[in-house]
């Protein structure tokens, strides 16, 4: 435990929250201030990477100021080996450029690494976000809540039968309304001029996903042109590259595919309506969401019994966070009226395996914006 933590941050509702993490069972950590700022770069989302503070370690290494609390918290995790599952719970500053505002500011949070039961720990994850803004001074009918699920409109996109491509495009673009509203005009249009500048022999064996005839034709083209045989990508990584840039390009779903898709991104139910609704939207098309569904419902099981009221919470199928690292569960509260999030968080089961887990770890987490939160209860910071 460092001096900053003995002798406190100096954040707002520090004393509060310190209390009630402890209370959840999340042990208090602190994380070095200078981080590498790979980690960021490679999984963040342009959304946090274009805000983070960047400078240069003596050796030549990019680092930067923390601009949050998830990555560092892993990190740490994963270089001690600790055992699982386990909850850390933080309180402190982080540094991000913005258009108006300081550009260090205090967040305070939880990180849950470990626990299986996915539905149990989200749920928590949602329960004590709110019994934080609790602490602070916020009643939960002072809040807009929206619950967003990426899995769940990946199982849309699978069913849909669109390909695997397309699908990962697409599930980058969840969070971007614009980006992914470009994406599914492009989708509509089918064969877009993506392949113009593209060999025609070259589109013509990716289309017929002839890979190993792509791959002969593309190692013949090198040796032409004289390149070393480890130069870049191998031909048969080019090859594979094609064919997946080909069946994009040329994907194109049906006006009933596309309107379907739509109608299921138009859904805004409470959450205690929500499994209905997207049940009798998959029933009526037939398409089979698997696992997806039932897990929501049983997720809003564990919600229930974690003290939530469903009714409370706005579903938007279309909602996620600018982040690239959460896959399933995201979530915000904001006061009501205004689009500044209080609290957010989400699932993020990939992350620890990109920072160096041997194993996957399934994970979800959650911060409250302090500064934020003082400004709103007229507390000083």
């Amino acid at each position: 435990m460092s001096a900053e933590t003995r002798a406190g941050t100096g954040a707002p509702y520090d004393a509060e929250l310190g209390a009630l993490f402890a209370a959840r069972g999340a042990a208090r950590v602190d994380v070095p201030i200078i981080q590498p700022a790979d980690p960021y770069l490679d999984t963040a989302g342009e959304a946090l990477r274009r805000r983070i503070f960047l400078t240069r370690g003596e050796a030549g290494e990019t680092l930067c100021l923390r601009p949050d609390f998830t990555i560092p918290v892993c990190r740490d995790h994963v270089g001690h080996g600790a055992t699982l599952p386990r909850r850390y719970s933080y309180v402190g500053l982080v540094f991000r450029q913005r258009p108006t505002g300081p550009g260090e500011f205090y967040q305070a949070g939880i990180e849950d690494l470990g626990e299986e039961n996915a539905a149990t720990a989200d749920a928590r994850a949602l329960a004590d976000a709110l019994a934080g803004l609790e602490a602070c001074g916020l009643e939960a009918g002072e809040l807009d809540l929206v619950l967003g699920d990426q899995g769940l409109f990946e199982a849309f996109l699978r069913a849909l039968g669109l390909p695997e491509g397309w699908q990962r495009r697409l599930v980058r673009t969840f969070g971007h309304d614009d980006q992914l509203e470009a994406a599914l005009a492009a989708l509509a249009r089918g064969g877009s001029g993506a392949l113009d500048t593209l060999d025609p022999e070259f589109a013509e064996f990716a289309r017929l996903g002839e890979q190993g005839a792509l791959t002969f034709r593309i190692r013949e083209r090198m040796e032409e042109a004289g390149l070393p045989p480890h130069s870049g990508r191998s031909p048969g990584e080019v090859a594979a590259r094609l064919i997946e840039k080909v069946a994009i390009a040329e994907a194109k779903l049906s006006e009933g595919s596309l309107q379907l898709l739509r109608r299921f991104l138009a859904i805004d139910a409470p959450l205690s309506e929500a499994g209905t609704v997207i049940g009798d939207l998959a029933g009526a098309a037939g398409l089979d969401l698997g696992r997806a569904l039932t897990f929501f419902e049983t997720r809003n099981l564990a919600l229930r019994a974690a003290g939530v009221d469903l009714a409370a919470v706005r579903y938007r199928a279309a909602f996620g966070r600018p982040i690239d690292y959460y896959t399933g569960l995201v979530f915000e509260a904001r006061r009501k009226g205004s689009d500044e999030p209080l609290a957010g968080g989400g699932r993020y089961d990939r992350l620890l395996s990109i920072l160096g887990a041997e194993r996957p770890v399934p994970a979800v987490g959650f911060s409250l914006w302090l500064d934020r939160i003082a400004s709103r209860t007229g507390d000083a910071t």
